[in-house]
C-alpha cells in the first residue's frame, strides 16, 4: 500500500472506509454529539440515544468516544455491542454476562439479578463507571429494550450504575416513541444530519492533510467538489466512498488532480450499479 501512495508522499489511505478515528473530522454536529456524550457519560446520566441514516459517521463517533476514554481505563469499563441482532432475550443476557465475564444462570431473572451485582461491585465497591455502546440499535427488540430500561433502575442517590450509547438508524425511533417508560429515560437525545457543502470539502481536506498530503496544489478542483455533493448530499460514507475511486487515477499517476468529469463518470457507475 505505502508504494502505491509514494507518489503524493501520503503515509495512509487518506479514504479508508473503517472507523478510524484519526480521519474523524468533527464537523459541527458530530463535534456537538461527542461533547455531549462525553458529558453523559462523566455525569453517569443514564442513557443516551443518537440516530442517523445510514452512512452519516454514527460508527465513527462511537470509535472516538471510547478512545476519549482510554487513558482512564481504571475508572471507566467500556463494553461494545456492534450487532445487536439476538433471536431472544435469553440470548442478549447471555451476551451481556458475558461481556462482563460472568457466569450465566438459568433464568432470565437470575440473570439480570447477576448482572445488578456486578454493575453494584463496579460503581460501589471499585468506584468505576460501566459504559454499554449499542451500535446498529435498531435491531434491538421490545424485550431487549425492557431489560436495557430495568438496568437503568439500577442505581443510588448519585448516579445510574450503568451508562447506556445507543446509535441506531431512525427507524428505531418509533419503537422508543412506542414505549413512554424508555423515552423517559433518555437522557441525551439527537437525530444526525448530513454536512453541508463547506463542511463536505472540510472533510475531504482535513482526510488528505491526516494521511500526510501537504503539498498547496490542490488534488479536487473546485468543480469536482460540488460534483461530489451533488452526488452525495453531504453523506460521510458516500463521500469517503466516491473520494476513494476518483483518487485511484492520482494515486497511480494518470492525473494530477480530481474533475468533476471523473466524478460525473464514477457516479454514473455507481447508479447503474443500484439501480
Amino acid at each position: 500500500m505505502m508504494n502505491q501512495l509514494q507518489p503524493l508522499n501520503l503515509r495512509r489511505e487518506p479514504f479508508s472506509m473503517s472507523p478510524d478515528p484519526r480521519f474523524f473530522y468533527k464537523s459541527r454536529e458530530h463535534e456537538f454529539v461527542l461533547n455531549r456524550l462525553e458529558i453523559a457519560v462523566r455525569l453517569r446520566r443514564g442513557m443516551s440515544v443518537v440516530l442517523a441514516d445510514v452512512g452519516l459517521g454514527k460508527t465513527t463517533i462511537l470509535r472516538a468516544l471510547i478512545q476519549n476514554f482510554t487513558l482512564e481505563d481504571d475508572e471507566y469499563r467500556f463494553h461494545l455491542i456492534l450487532d445487536p441482532s439476538f433471536a431472544t432475550e435469553t440470548e442478549f443476557l447471555d451476551h451481556l454476562l458475558r461481556l462482563f465475564s460472568l457466569p450465566a444462570p438459568a433464568s432470565p431473572p437470575q440473570k439480570r439479578d447477576m448482572i445488578q451485582r456486578y454493575l453494584y461491585h463496579e460503581n460501589v465497591e471499585c468506584g468505576r463507571t460501566v459504559v454499554l455502546c449499542i451500535d446498529e440499535a435498531q435491531k434491538l427488540s421490545g424485550d431487549h429494550l425492557e431489560d436495557l430500561r430495568i438496568f437503568l433502575n439500577y442505581e443510588n442517590v448519585d448516579r445510574k450504575f450503568l451508562q447506556l450509547v445507543i446509535f441506531g438508524q431512525m427507524e428505531l425511533l418509533p419503537v422508543i416513541r412506542a414505549r413512554a417508560n424508555v423515552l423517559d429515560r433518555v437522557s441525551f437525545k439527537y437525530v444526525l444530519h448530513p454536512m453541508d457543502f463547506k463542511e463536505m470539502s472540510s472533510m475531504i481536506r482535513y482526510r488528505l492533510q491526516e494521511a500526510g498530503f501537504e503539498s498547496r496544489m490542490p488534488l479536487l478542483t473546485e468543480a469536482a467538489l460540488y460534483k461530489i455533493y451533488q452526488y452525495t448530499q453531504g453523506y460521510p460514507r458516500k463521500v469517503i466512498r466516491l473520494c476513494q475511486r476518483a483518487f485511484e487515477p492520482v494515486i497511480v499517476g494518470d492525473c494530477s488532480a480530481v474533475t468533476g468529469e471523473m466524478i460525473e463518470w464514477i457516479s454514473t457507475q455507481e447508479i447503474l450499479w443500484h439501480k
